[in-house]
């Protein structure tokens, strides 16, 4: 089911202020020191294991202060597909080049998903090297 041209624009521009809204409170407030706003790790704090987005509100914290290697040493993983997000988004949403398909066949592939994520969420909480830097830093 498309939606209508209106509801499109008027789904582009709740998230542009989503993500306004999100950079700002990512440059105002530090998720590192404590009282900050943004919440721990619900399962983390449960289970004592890291999770697969552990890390990422810290990681996002540091991407919009320019620290590409901080954000990849909170969480590799998402800081890496997060280029590619838009790209599905928008493949998924009808913009589809001819020169974007072969990505976009692997990247929607339910199996790659299905080994990627519960693997990398059991590599992260490995205490071994080289495991143990896929845990958030």
């Amino acid at each position: 089911m498309a939606l209508s041209r209106p509801l499109r624009i008027a789904a582009l521009a709740s998230a542009a202020v989503a993500a306004g809204a999100g950079v700002w409170l990512l440059r105002t407030y530090d998720p590192n020191v404590a009282g900050s706003p943004f919440p721990p790790c619900m399962f983390r704090a449960f289970t004592g294991c890291y999770c697969i987005g552990c890390g990422l509100t810290r990681a996002l914290h540091a991407l919009v202060h320019g620290d590409l290697q901080r954000a990849l040493s909170m969480n590799p993983l998402a800081v890496l597909l997060m280029p590619l997000m838009p790209l599905m988004a928008a493949w998924s949403g009808g913009w589809q080049p001819r020169w974007l398909a072969p990505l976009m066949k692997v990247l929607l592939e339910p199996r790659l998903w299905l080994w990627l994520l519960p693997g990398y969420w059991i590599a992260r909480n490995l205490p071994w090297f080289p495991f143990n830097l896929l845990a958030p830093g």
